[in-house]
Order: C-alpha cells, then structure tokens, then sequence
C-alpha cells in the first residue's frame, strides 16, 4: 500500500503515480473504482478534511483550495491528476488543465463532471435526468452546461442537498435524518418524472440503496467512478502513461485534517485496507496561479 514518492522514476514517467484529491474522504469512492480497474498503477490521494465540506464554499474559495491541492500534488511527481470532487470540478477545472498542461511535466487534469454527465445522457430514455449535488455543484451549472453540450434535448432537474454529504462523512447515512434529508431530495425528482439521476457528489455512492429505493427501481443511478476510470485509462494510453508493471501497484494517503478520524472514516469509503495516513500543511504561498 505504501507508495514512496522518491522513488518515482523521472526517466520513466511510466511509474509515476496518478494524484487523486478531493474536499476529504468522499473521493474514495472514486480511488476504490480506480483501483479495481487500474490495479498496476500507483495513487496518491489528498483529502481537504481540514477545510471540509466543500458544498456551500464560493467558487473563487474552491478554486483556491483546489490549486493548493493540485501543487501538492504535483511536487509528488504525479503523471494524472484526478479531481474526485464535483463542486471543485465545477470551480477549478478550466484553470487547473491550463496551468497543470504549462509545467514541465505537461500533467492532464481530469475531472467526474463530464464522465457523469455521458453516462446519463446515454442511460436516459425520455430524456429527463435529474442531479443530486451540493449547492456550490448546482449553482456552478457545470452539469447544466456539460448535458446541454451533449445533447441540447436532454431537461436536467437539479436539487441542492446541503447537509447531504456531512450526514455520510460522520457516518450517519442510515439514520432517520438521512432517510429524511433522502426523501425530501428524491421527491421533486419523482415529480419530474426523471428516468436517470446523477450522483453529484462523490459521498452519495454510500447510500446508493437508500437513493434507489426512494426513487423506484426504474431509474437508472450514474456515479462517477467506474466512468471516470475508463477516462483515466485512455487519457494515460493516449499519452504512452500506462503502468508497465505486472502486479499491483501502491497507494498512499494525505490529510490536511486529523489523521485518525481519515482512517476510521476513510476506511469505510475505500472498503480496502489504508495502511498509513500522512498530515500535511498547504501553502497558501505557493498555490498555482
């Protein structure tokens, strides 16, 4: 599990690893899809739980903390970087490809917006998808813009969850708060008579059952991580970037928070062992600009 950043190989970019950040344990979810598809790469994953929820902060606060993240990232010597967060995608994304693209690594930038948005307008058939997300992700209309793209026919009907994702990361998704905060969020989606929803957040697999069976068992639930993987594999092939190794890669852990509670947490998410978890501090001094 331990992945050691001094040994990544700078004359082969090949066994370097792919960086995977998110506002704090939610984009485990998406690192556990990661894993299982791409079993011969090495990942870092960077949880914000210092600076935790990420849901309701402004866009130019998401954008900030996401170039701090990216930075860290990139010191590490990542070839990839994975953004396993929604509201950060719609903030920081543009941005971050520019100016990852401009360093001496030339690192892609990916993100779980558009690779959702795909799925769902493929899933739908009566062209009615609706959005579980935060209210930064809703107000962002980064899903709005990305199915309208995809295809203009297609209605998408947002609902904003506030408290949605803090319920899950301290664990209380199967509470009666949580099966309430569920119902009232997955009604005016039933009204609309939507066919497919997209799981805005990357905490909301965890309660994928509970959302499902609010919603009927008609409705097609897209989240991002098998779909963001299949865009990592091909974004790493296109660029040579694949993992030349035969048996299972490393991955290792970074918090800017407590590190016993990202473990007990994390743990959870992943559904696979953490091993160590290292703290670290982001300088505000030196986020991309």
């Amino acid at each position: 599990m331990g992945y050691d950043s001094s040994t990544a190989s700078d004359s082969d970019p090949r066994r370097r690893p792919i960086g995977v950040f998110d506002s704090g344990v939610g984009g485990l979810t998406v690192l556990h899809e990661l894993l299982v598809q791409l079993p011969e790469e090495d990942f870092i994953y960077l949880g914000d739980t210092a600076r935790f929820p990420y849901g309701e902060r402004s866009a130019a606060e998401l954008a900030q903390f996401s170039a701090q993240m990216a930075e860290e990232l990139l010191r590490r010597r990542v070839k990839l970087l994975v953004v396993a967060c929604n509201a950060a995608t719609s903030a920081a994304l543009p941005a971050l490809r520019r100016r990852m693209m401009d360093t001496t690594l030339g690192v892609d930038v990916l993100g779980v917006v558009r690779p959702e948005a795909l799925q769902a307008v493929a899933a739908t058939r009566n062209g009615r998808i609706g959005l579980l997300a935060t209210p930064t992700t809703v107000a962002s209309g980064a899903y709005d813009e990305a199915v309208s793209t995809i295809d203009p026919h297609v209605t998408l009907h947002p609902v904003a969850c506030p408290t949605l994702a803090s319920i899950i990361q301290e664990g209380r998704q199967f509470d009666e708060n949580a099966v309430q905060t569920v119902r009232e969020a997955c009604a005016p989606l039933r009204a609309a008579g939507v066919d497919t929803v997209v799981l805005g957040c990357t905490h909301y697999p965890l309660i994928r059952l509970m959302i499902q069976r609010m919603l009927g068992p008609a409705v097609s639930l897209i989240s991002s991580g098998s779909a963001l993987a299949r865009q990592v594999e091909h974004a790493l092939s296109a660029r040579g970037l694949r993992s030349d190794r035969a048996g299972e890669g490393a991955y290792r852990f970074l918090c800017t928070g407590d590190i016993v509670g990202f473990h007990e947490v994390g743990t959870r998410f992943l559904q696979m062992p953490l091993g160590a978890v290292e703290q670290v501090v982001l300088d505000q001094a030196q986020a991309l600009a």
